[in-house]
This record gives structure tokens, sequence and C-alpha cells, in this order.
């Protein structure tokens, strides 16, 4: 075979060494797309570089991914450094990482994460700490640029929607390094400025742009201010922790106007159904009292009055037969007490203790007597306080005002409209009857 044909293997040897004895290669930063990542059993990670228009094999031995701050994915931006080399088995050539960190944007957003955790497991983000939108604001504090499309959509909508409003700017920078001091400042401004609601964000912008809303001290400072808090970053897509916070997230500036104020038409819609609510319980009371008042006028004392005296009397009656009963008693047990004691004395029958009884069983039937004579004279306070109860409650009584009771024909007459001339009619008066003939006025 003639010398100068080589081996593939012989080639990519040789193109390995002088990959490898470049010192341009040794050392190279490269940024560029994770793809294909395969995360290998051993803890070798494999993936691909690439940008728009080129891609690149890349390799990350498990002795250099103990210092990696991040899980790699498919679509990270990121930043490696490392060397270049060929691998001769596939005769390709590929970059060995030796460390990785995520690009500028990747980094905020890890930061984004650690920070949204930290304050969701402290319990900012929890619903019951969220305050109520009042319903029809007086006062509205914006805190936003003072410039831009933010503060005159929110000033444009507000008026439009509810010109009953006040506005008050809180100007701040909503940009930049000192941006989140700023708003921080301007929070505790307006929370002591006896507004109704704040609304607090800007315009749309990249993460970079509206990082200040990303701010653990903006975060801090809505969760702590007193005034209710509608965030309205104009990003829709994302979240920013000022989000997370605030009482109230619109998804943009525009939102957060809207969501703040009713319009005149929704006004008009409460009222009409504060109308009618009010109707209906109007209606609903006036019923109820119809019926109460059907039901009094209906009520069978009402239509016969001496049910009243009638049942008087029966429970009259039984009080006194409880009371003889009771006295009856009374006197039979003591009767029967004083049987037995005379019966012991007959057994007995000795003259001195008879002597000596003698005048204790007088004492015993004095205080007997006395007993008995209290009780009967308690028994009888106790009838005329209930005959003297009845003799008021009695419809009867009236008589004796000056009213007199009309009957025809044992009816009780109680319109004009039930007589006829010449009827014979029986009018009772409180000391007596008279009899009566119904003449015609003329």
């Amino acid at each position: 075979m003639d010398n100068k044909y080589k081996t593939i293997t012989e080639l990519n040897n040789y193109i390995k060494l002088i990959l490898d004895n470049d010192n341009n290669l040794n050392l190279v930063y490269l940024k560029g797309e994770i793809s294909n990542f395969k995360n290998h059993t051993r803890g070798h990670l494999y993936f691909t570089l690439k940008d728009e228009t080129s891609r690149l094999s890349a390799v990350m031995f498990a002795s250099n991914t103990k210092g990696l701050q991040f899980v790699p994915e498919d679509g990270m931006n990121v930043l490696v450094t490392g060397r270049i080399s060929a691998y001769p088995a596939s005769g390709s050539y590929q970059i060995y990482v030796e460390s990785m960190e995520l690009d500028g944007i990747g980094n905020l957003y890890i930061e984004f994460e650690k920070l949204k955790e930290k304050l969701f497991k402290e319990g900012l983000f929890n619903k019951e700490h969220k305050k109520p939108i009042p319903r029809f604001p007086e006062r509205i504090g914006v805190i936003t640029a003072d410039t831009g499309a933010a503060v005159r959509d929110i000033m444009s909508t507000i008026k439009r929607r509810y010109p009953l409003c006040e506005v008050v700017l809180f100007p701040t920078l909503v940009q930049g390094e000192f941006a989140a001091p700023n708003i921080v400042r301007q929070i505790e401004v307006a929370d002591n400025y006896n507004c109704d609601v704040l609304i607090v964000g800007r315009g749309g912008g990249s993460i970079e742009d509206l990082w200040a809303f990303n701010e653990e001290i903006v975060a801090r400072a809505i969760y702590n201010a007193r005034t209710p808090i509608i965030s309205a970053v104009g990003h829709e897509p994302d979240f920013t922790i000022a989000d997370f916070v605030a009482d109230l997230r619109a998804p943009t500036p525009t939102g957060a106007a809207e969501m703040a104020v009713p319009t005149v038409s929704d006004i008009n819609n409460l009222l009409n159904q504060y109308k009618l609510r009010l109707n209906k319980n109007i209606k609903t009371l006036v019923n109820t009292k119809f019926i109460e008042l059907y039901n009094l006028k209906n009520s069978f004392i009402l239509k016969n009055p001496m049910s009243l005296y009638e049942i008087k009397e029966q429970k009259l009656d039984k009080l006194i037969d409880n009371l003889n009963r009771n006295i009856d008693n009374i006197l039979a047990n003591k009767k029967h007490s004083l049987e037995i004691d005379i019966n012991k004395l007959k057994i007995i029958n000795p003259v001195n203790l008879i002597k000596t009884n003698e005048s204790k069983l007088k004492e015993i039937v004095f205080n007997l007597n006395n007993m008995i004579d209290k009780r009967l004279t308690n028994t009888k306070h106790n009838l005329d306080y209930l005959i003297n109860t009845l003799k008021l409650v009695n419809p009867l009584n009236i008589l004796s005002n000056g009213y007199s009771l009309v009957k025809l024909e044992d009816k009780v007459i109680k319109s004009s409209k039930d007589l006829k001339v010449n009827d014979e009619i029986n009018i009772k008066l409180h000391d007596g009857e008279v009899i009566g003939i119904v003449k015609e006025i003329k």
C-alpha cells in the first residue's frame, strides 16, 4: 500500500493534535442556546450550543458540573467556558465545557424564582392578606412615571368611566438603578394621603425594564401598605413579584383603571337592583302585616269574648276543688294523728301521763284550730281575689258603665240592620232588664 494514504483514525488524531496545540482554542468563551440536552446516568452532560445560524456539540463531564447554580434545560441561553477539541471516533469537533452560567436574562429569572419562593414561604402572597378594593372610590393614587402611555391611559380611563373620582399622581422612576427605592418612597407617601386605592405600575417592556417591580423592597412596601393596591405592570403574559403581593393584579395600566372604578352604567344597574330589592322587601313586609291583621280579626277570643270568662270560671272551679281537697286532707291527717295519740293513751292509761300530756294535747288542738283558721282565712282571701279577678274580666260588668245589651229572641243584636219596625227587643241593663218596641225614626 502506498504510504501517502492515511487511515481515518490517523487523520482524526492529527486534527485533534492540531486543535489541542492551538492556544486560541485551549480557552474559549461562548454564548448560545442549549438544545438536545441529555443528562447521562454517570453525571456527564451532553448538549448542543446554537445561535441563529450555527451549532456546536458540547460535553460537560461530571467533575465540572458540581459548581452549577442551575439545572440546564433546552432553550436556556448560557455562557460557557471551555476548550475546543476533536472526538476521533466520530470525526467531529466539540467544546469540552469547564464552567457554565445562565446568560444575563437567565440570571434574572433565577433571582426572580428565589425571591418568589422566599416571599411565598413568608405568606406575602396569601389570600387572607389581600385587602378588598372599594367599589366606589373617591380618591385614587397613581404611582407611575409622569410621562408615557401608562399614566395617560390610567387618567383617561378613570375620567371616562367615573368622573366623580379624584386622581392624584405620585410620579416615580419605573426603570433603572434608582427606580425601586423611588417606588417604595412614593408608596409610603401615597399611603398617608387618604386615598381609597393605589395603582402601582408602568407600561410594558423587557424583563430588565420591569425589574424594579421584582425587587424585594418594592414587594414589602406593597405588602405593608394600609391602602389597597392594584398592580398594573404592562407585561400581560408574565407576572412580576409586585403582581403576587398586590391586593389585585391587572394585566395592563388601562385594565387597572377599569378594575379600580365602576362605570355610570354599573352604578345605574346597581341602583336598579337596590330598587327592586327594596320594593320586594316592602311588599313582603306589607303582606306579612296583612296576614297578622287577618289572623287577629279572625281569632277565636275576639269572636267569642265569653269564652275567656268561661275558661276563667272553669279554672276557678278547679282551684276551689283543689283547695277543698287540701283542707280535707289536712283535717284527715290531723284527725288520724290525734286518734293515734288517743289510742296510745288508752293503751298506756297512766293517770300521770294523761295529766302531763293534757296541756300538750290542748296546745296541739289549739294550734290545729289556729292552723285551720289561718288556712281557711287564706283560702277565703284567695277565693275573694279570684272572684274579684273574674269580675274584672267579666264582659257583663261593662253594663255598669252605662252600656246595654240588646237581644232579639235570645240573639245579640250587633247592627241596626238586624231589626225591623215593631220588633220586641229585650234590653239588659246592669241592674235589670226592660222590654222595648222598635220604632222608625222620622
